[in-house]
């Protein structure tokens, strides 16, 4: 299967997953969190839906071979386990991946780093430089995105004005 069809199934597979038992609280945000290099607790988890995210794709093994990652400590040493939305740019940069500034088009696959500290994964690619579509944890069906207000997974449509920067992991 060709690795961005992958990334976006595993993402969409998501799509209405919700907290369970309070904020920030339930088996799959637990599961989200532990995806991180942090103890899983009552905390914000965008970045941390992103990284499981990525987890999982790298058990692919055309992703494996896409990314030139041989074995388990590769792939450990590879894949990004922040807490922190603006610390994907870090870690991007790192990996030698491409960060794209917001006046960029983005494309299915890239992931999406907003401007108020939240992150998601684009699902189609950016016609309009208005909006752009895609997938996050730790949001709302409206588009609120803190330690309150979040709830589940959500696809949905955004302003572009709220990007900070595009990641694109395959060149």
């Amino acid at each position: 299967m060709d690795p961005i069809k992958r990334l976006l199934e595993i993402a969409t597979h998501e799509v209405g997953t919700h907290e369970d038992g309070g904020n920030n609280r339930g088996p799959r945000i637990v599961e989200y969190q532990s995806a991180t290099w942090l103890k899983p607790a009552p905390w914000p988890w965008c970045a941390a839906f992103i990284c499981w995210i990525l987890r999982e794709w790298l058990k692919s093994p055309e992703v494996l071979a896409k990314l030139s990652l041989r074995n388990n400590k590769e792939v450990e040493n590879w894949r990004p386990q922040t807490a922190g939305a603006f610390d994907f740019e870090r870690w991007a940069k790192e990996k030698g991946l491409t960060v794209l500034n917001k006046k960029s088009l983005a494309k299915a696959g890239d992931l999406v780093v907003f401007d108020f500290s939240h992150i998601g994964i684009v699902v189609k690619d950016q016609i309009s430089p208005d909006s752009i579509e895609c997938i996050e944890g730790n949001t709302n069906g409206i588009g609120q995105r803190d330690s309150k207000a979040g709830d589940g997974v959500w696809r949905k449509r955004r302003s572009a004005s709220l990007v900070r920067s595009f990641i694109r992991l395959l060149r």
